[in-house]
């Protein structure tokens, strides 16, 4: 296990100091990015080394993984929820995230919305842009994206925060700059709008094999799995 502690504390060095440069590149500094450690599958000593190195958020995207983690890590840890959240998984969750990152229909946004008014919590939420058109991702359609956030707005539990997609995978991050571009633009073009229960803080984009170029081009949060923990195996 000292082997693999070692390898983490490398790869979030090397992951810092690529944040670091990139952030520059775009006027920032580091201080201004947030890195999701993404633990899908990831165990809880590994989790616990991310930690002692300044990692202290986690992205999940399973439920029953969630909570298990949740419930058995006793760290001081914000938990972020970034996969597709099914409606009916909605109370296992609502109590105990600090962000979700996939919100894609009005139908969950409703449901949020109740669970979340029962137990008098606020729920910050990042409305899924699915920008690069692909069948097999879930978001909304770009040019949908403000009348929906509008719509979202109304539900006086949920804050949106800003805006999240996925990339398509390449091998080649350049290839998918024009993506994190256009995410950019809708993001601004949305800010401009100042809607009211709207706060656009955050830009989510950017993971593993791209995350330096959507820093470039404006991303303040980048979620960050196989590059901290190594390739694992998804079930």
């Amino acid at each position: 296990m000292n082997d693999n502690n070692d390898i983490i504390k490398q790869n979030i060095e090397e992951i810092k100091l690529k944040v670091e440069n990139a952030a520059k590149k775009s006027g920032r500094s580091i201080e201004d990015i947030k890195i999701i450690a993404v633990t899908k599958t990831v165990d809880i000593d590994s989790m616990i080394k991310a930690f002692d190195e300044g990692l202290t958020t986690c992205g999940e995207s399973k439920v029953q993984e969630f909570t298990h983690k949740y419930d058995t890590i006793k760290r001081d840890c914000e938990w972020h929820f970034i996969g597709h959240l099914q409606t009916n998984k909605v109370k296992y969750i609502i109590d105990k995230i600090d962000f979700l990152h996939s919100l894609d229909s009005l139908e969950l946004a409703k449901e949020l919305q109740k669970k979340a008014e029962k137990i008098n919590r606020i729920i910050n939420v990042l409305v899924q842009v699915n920008v690069a058109g692909e069948e097999s991702k879930f978001g909304i359609p770009p040019e949908q994206a403000v009348d929906f956030i509008k719509q979202v707005s109304l539900n006086k539990n949920l804050k949106v925060k800003g805006l999240m997609t996925i990339a398509p995978y390449t091998e080649n991050p350049e290839e998918v700059r024009p993506v994190f571009k256009s995410m950019r633009k809708i993001f601004i073009d949305i800010t401009q709008e100042n809607i009211d229960n709207i706060d656009m803080a955050f830009l989510s984009m950017g993971m593993s094999n791209d995350f330096e170029v959507a820093i470039e081009e404006g991303a303040n949060m980048v979620r960050i799995g196989t590059a901290i923990f190594g390739e694992r195996q998804y079930t």
